[in-house]
């Protein structure tokens, strides 16, 4: 499973925006790996921002 994948699943199962702090807590990656996943899903178009910081998965 990439990173990509592993952030993903973890923004749907915590079923509210989330943070990257968050993410890493719950996946137990590292941060910049969190960061490099968070950014590229970012271009892809695949999370969305609600709230300032936080981010959940585009409907």
């Amino acid at each position: 499973m990439s990173v990509k994948e592993q952030v993903l699943d973890a923004m749907k199962a915590a079923g509210k925006p989330v943070t990257a702090g968050e993410v890493e807590q719950a996946t137990g990656l590292d941060r910049k790996s969190v960061d490099k996943a968070f950014a590229e899903l970012k271009k892809e178009n695949a999370i969305v921002s609600p709230i300032r910081c936080k981010w959940e998965p585009a409907q």
